[in-house]
């Protein structure tokens, strides 16, 4: 099937088989590796990205479901060399270990931020409740995203 959809701020179109999961579209047919795939089955939020504005888990969907669509990865929060404040907060705060879930939680945290400008502790520990970290205990990643919050309330 023929799926035409934004990237990143960048149009593509490509032939794509009905079954191809919209994360593995991502890694593999755009090379955009920030997109991680962890579980294939939603548990682990890694693969999170925006769709159309919102957070998705990217292994839950088929690519031909994005056509149409605009979608924000990883890739697409900085601004070439200088790093989104979600991103600054999580390198500033220690808000990632092995890195792995890393993407995921900067997505949805973006989610969290656009919904709520100034969540509180609990209410980013909430919205956080569909990614998984193995390293960090969560502690800094939600002090991450409360400095993020500030930055961009700024």
């Amino acid at each position: 099937m023929r799926i035409s959809l934004t990237v990143n701020g960048k149009q593509y179109s490509h032939d794509v088989e009905p079954r191809l999961s919209l994360a593995h579209y991502l890694r593999e047919v755009l090379n955009l590796t920030g997109t991680h795939i962890g579980c294939d089955t939603s548990s682990c939020g890694a693969c999170t990205i925006t769709l159309n504005g919102d957070a998705v888990k990217s292994c839950t969907l088929l690519a031909v479901q994005a056509d149409g669509c605009e979608i924000v990865t990883i890739e697409g929060m900085a601004n070439g060399a200088e790093l989104h404040p979600i991103q600054e907060s999580f390198k500033e705060n220690h808000g990632l270990q092995c890195g792995f879930c890393t993407p995921g939680m900067v997505m949805t945290a973006s989610d969290i931020l656009k919904n709520n400008p100034n969540p509180t502790e609990e209410e980013i520990r909430h919205g956080l409740e569909g990614n998984f970290c193995r390293c960090t205990g969560y502690h800094n990643i939600v002090k991450s995203i409360q400095q993020a919050a500030e930055k961009i309330n700024q």
